[in-house]
């Protein structure tokens, strides 16, 4: 191994599933959901840094068969790549009219931003990244990363916000924030079919 390359800067990024995903549903970005999470977050990093994994904090769906399949396809493209899912729990909660008896399903994850933020604040303790990129606008994760910025000192935490999520308060404790913009939804898509390692050939859902 060459001396420049032991100087690189380890990059790890920690990915809020939900909060991207409805970030870009609600920005109109909906036609970059069959996202290449992996190669989005690669595209970021610079001549000097490596990007040394990609964590991603998700939930499983249920009560919806359709939607179940069409979230694992992804999950399985995800993981392809060598994205780590980390799951939190999907719980649905049934809702009844009182007026006209229609029942409804609403969903609720569970968590997922406790797994994000413990990751985070461990793999800081195990100095398992030089640099955190945390992809979420969700104000939960303010204590985490100010407390990473605040005691490992040699070490910072950035945050990319998904489209329409920028956040006050989260950017005020990041060492530097952003957010993804649209053309890096769009370059960062996986081809139509993706091959996993076993042969088995992933479809990108209709309507993605």
């Amino acid at each position: 191994m060459q001396a420049d390359e032991k100087k690189k800067l380890r990059v790890m990024a920690y990915v809020d599933g939900s909060n991207l995903y409805f970030g870009m549903i609600e920005s109109g970005a909906r036609k970059c959901k069959w996202l290449n999470v992996y190669q989005l977050m690669k595209s970021f990093v610079r001549s000097n840094q490596e990007l040394v994994g990609v964590k991603f904090f998700t939930s499983r769906i249920t009560h919806n068969p359709p939607k179940e399949k069409r979230q694992t396809n992804y999950l399985e493209a995800l993981e392809s790549t060598g994205v780590e899912l980390i799951y939190g729990s999907y719980h649905a909660k049934f809702e009844d009219c009182r007026e006209c008896g229609h029942q409804w399903v609403v969903p609720s994850e569970k968590m997922t931003d406790v797994n994000l933020a413990t990751h985070l604040i461990m793999d800081a303790h195990l100095d398992v990244y030089d640099i955190a990129i945390v992809v979420s606008g969700d104000s939960d994760f303010v204590p985490c990363i100010e407390a990473v910025n605040t005691t490992f000192l040699d070490k910072s935490v950035v945050v990319f916000f998904p489209p329409g999520r920028h956040n006050n308060s989260v950017a005020e404790v990041a060492r530097a924030n952003q957010i993804i913009g649209r053309p890096k939804l769009v370059e960062s898509q996986f081809p139509p079919k993706v091959v996993k390692v076993d042969g088995y050939v992933l479809e990108k859902p209709e309507g993605w």
